[in-house]
């Protein structure tokens, strides 16, 4: 498929839906380094640090409920409201480190800023997932897939803009700046992405609730972007620590934006030319080749070197993260997809902030190949999970094979009050 396979993709919701979701996406990348940035110019690294912990905590913890309400409430609403939340509670973080607020209420208003992230890109993938699905079932598999791989290129092209925007902002305008950026991202994108036509409509409690979502499938894609984040969080906090050591702390984004170049390049290219893999085979193959990707950073003591390293495993990232959301799609409940995707999106923040502090400590003590240490370490046992649990009699499609539709879910709880009515004593 060429770029007329892209295009296709484009037009199932219009061309505005990618560029507005795009948009939405920034501040959640440009948050935690603004984040990091603005508060070691204002207050110290330490307050720094505290308070991005904060702001992915409340992230982790609020994108799987955000995604349950927007499944059952639908995004229109669920978004828009957190979408305005968000960029209020950004402000007031804003605000309360201007004004020099103690740190226990700097680091709650984090918090606040990331429980009301609105998940743009779990719930974009969800209703990808939901545009796609009408047709011919090879068809639409087919055609999801593309969606998703193109999906998943516009997030790390995002990741890889925001944080360049946010340090932009400090260096050229000022320590806040790029929080200002965020927030008013969020208001005016986030309020556009909830607008949009193609905005799913919810599923109502007694119908979801039926279905069960932390099924064993799910549950080894979960163990699978949990690893992802750990090697990530790891291989940054090595990245970070190198940069100390060689003198120019300022370098380590640059390094670390290499693994988004190549991954975005990688995931609009599967987009265009989808491979003929099974997709339990693609996430094998993609997590294996990762390990192995992984070892250079072992090798690395410059600049130079930890760039070619960061960008070689840039190029296995997207094809397990497509291979990853494309299985959630056929294996969670349609009518849970948001819920789904967002657990899976909290994975990754969990085992980035794990492996992040873990793999800090051990550069401080032994040396930042330590914390890469930990990040071959991460891609190993990632390899070893997938061998044992992504399997094709384990990962197989689960929502075709029990998902009551909304209709059978109304008529069975029909059926089951005529069934205790007709079992009730007559007067």
């Amino acid at each position: 498929m060429t770029t007329g396979g892209l295009r296709t993709v484009t037009q199932i919701a219009g061309p505005a839906l990618p560029v507005i979701s795009f948009a939405a996406r920034l501040p959640a990348a440009i948050c935690p380094i603004a984040t990091l940035l603005m508060l070691a110019e204002l207050n110290s690294i330490g307050a720094a640090g505290i308070a991005a912990g904060m702001l992915w905590t409340g992230q982790a913890v609020s994108g799987p409920l955000l995604g349950r309400y927007a499944d059952r409430r639908g995004h229109r609403p669920v978004v828009l409201a957190a979408s305005l939340a968000n960029a209020a509670a950004i402000a007031l973080f804003i605000v309360s480190a201007l004004s020099d607020m103690p740190l226990v209420v700097q680091a709650a208003l984090a918090g606040l800023v990331g429980l009301t992230v609105p998940q743009i890109g779990p719930l974009s993938r969800s209703r990808w997932v939901v545009l796609t699905e009408p047709g011919e079932p090879t068809a639409a598999r087919e055609l999801t897939h593309r969606a998703l791989s193109f999906d998943t290129a516009i997030d790390e092209i995002s990741f890889m803009a925001g944080p360049a925007l946010a340090g932009m902002m400090v260096v050229l305008v000022h320590p806040a700046a790029g929080l200002v950026l965020a927030g008013l991202f969020i208001a005016v994108f986030g309020t556009l992405f909830a607008l949009h036509p193609t905005a799913p409509r919810g599923t109502p409690a007694r119908a979801s609730s039926r279905t069960r979502l932390l099924n064993p499938a799910l549950m080894a894609l979960l163990a699978m972007a949990l690893l992802q984040g750990m090697i990530w969080g790891s291989a940054n906090a090595g990245t970070s620590a190198l940069s100390a050591h060689l003198g120019d702390t300022g370098m380590a984004g640059f390094v670390w934006g290499a693994m988004a170049v190549t991954s975005s390049l990688t995931g609009l290219a599967i987009a265009a030319r989808p491979v003929s893999l099974d997709l339990t085979l693609q996430l094998r193959i993609a997590i294996a080749a990762q390990a192995v990707l992984l070892l250079p950073l072992l090798l690395v003591d410059n600049f130079a070197g930890a760039t070619a390293a960061i960008a070689g495993i840039g190029l296995a990232v997207a094809p397990h993260l497509i291979a990853v959301f494309s299985l959630a799609e056929h294996v969670a409940p349609m009518e849970r997809m948001g819920e789904a995707m967002a657990l899976l999106g909290s994975g990754l923040i969990i085992g980035q902030g794990i492996a992040a502090s873990a793999a800090g400590q051990l550069a401080q003590h032994s040396g930042y190949h330590s914390a890469f240490l930990l990040t071959c370490a991460s891609g190993a046992v990632a390899v070893l999970v997938a061998l044992a649990w992504v399997r094709p009699g384990h990962i197989s499609p689960y929502r075709a094979a029990h998902m009551p539709s909304i209709e059978a879910a109304e008529s069975a709880e029909a059926a089951e009050s005529a069934e205790a009515a007709a079992k009730e004593p007559l007067s």
